[in-house]
């Protein structure tokens, strides 16, 4: 898929949906964890870059994952934010809508979480759900599936003509790999609370998924917020992929820092530590 489409004009919806990656990708040689460790790091260094160039110069950077369930949004989440400042890298993951929430226009619970200047925001799933998990699982209508694709384009504009970078991941994974890493985490006694009931049953609707997807990129795949599209069958490498692209799409410059040198510790002064009874933890290991 190309993320910018050519035909799209002054940020009119494309004409045909993405091609999605195939359930049998191109055999690719395993990424070594030592090369995959080394180009992580040189990545975390350009991110912290990029963090600091947003605070200097008071940009703002959104940055939308959506994706099936499975798929590794929150490896990729993590990935990204491991390194750099939460002061700075905001994560928001927002939970099932309050009544309240319910009866607002649907994008309003989303936008007090824009970033201000200064900040880069990552959507853990975000307004989509309506065009996804909503659409799919019945919680809304089709007419308020209609009316949001509609919507949401003006939306995402008046975001961008803000000032705000706004970067929108598609993570796509095959049936097989699905159904592997979900199996992994009915298994897996530290993975068991990534398994909700909704994924459960969401897992048998694939090509009602395939359908709304289609139809979201179709809608909302812009010139000015174009949808990416990332084969993340293969984590390491879906992982290194993003975070490579995303500092590519955002304009900043390494800041240049001065030699750092440690200043000399105080003389102690007389001080002695007290012989006080702490409570110490434990050492079992």
């Amino acid at each position: 898929m190309k993320g910018k489409q050519d035909k799209a004009k002054d940020g009119a919806a494309t004409d045909a949906a993405p091609e999605a990656p195939r359930d049998q990708p191109a055999e690719r040689t395993a990424l070594k964890g030592k090369d995959y460790d080394k180009e992580l790091a040189r990545l975390h260094v350009e991110l912290v870059n990029l963090q600091e160039w947003v605070v200097k110069e008071g940009k703002k950077v959104c940055v939308v994952f959506e994706g099936r369930d499975g798929a590794g949004k929150g490896g990729t989440i993590k990935a990204i934010t491991e390194r750099v400042s939460p002061r700075v890298f905001r994560v928001v993951a927002l939970p099932s809508p309050t009544e309240r929430e319910k009866s607002q226009m649907y994008v309003q619970r989303y936008l007090p979480h824009l970033p201000a200047g200064g900040e880069v925001v990552i959507f853990d799933r975000s307004w989509y759900n309506r065009a996804g998990v909503e659409r799919v699982m019945g919680f809304c209508t089709d007419k308020q599936v209609e009316i949001f694709l509609r919507a949401v384009p003006l939306v995402e504009r008046a975001i961008v003509e803000s000032g705000i970078i706004l970067l929108k991941y598609w993570l796509e994974v095959s049936p097989g790999e699905q159904t592997r890493r979900l199996q992994q985490r009915i298994d897996d006694g530290r993975k068991i609370w990534k398994l909700s009931p909704m994924d459960l049953k969401s897992y048998s609707r694939w090509y009602d998924y395939s359908r709304a997807r289609d139809d979201m990129f179709k809608a909302t795949d812009s010139s000015y917020a174009p949808w990416w599209v990332v084969d993340s069958n293969d984590k390491k490498r879906a992982r290194l992929n993003i975070i490579s692209h995303l500092l590519s799409q955002v304009p900043y410059k390494a800041p240049k820092r001065e030699k750092v040198n440690l200043p000399k510790r105080q003389k102690a002064e007389g001080y002695r530590e007290p012989e006080y009874p702490y409570k110490r933890v434990p050492e079992k290991f």
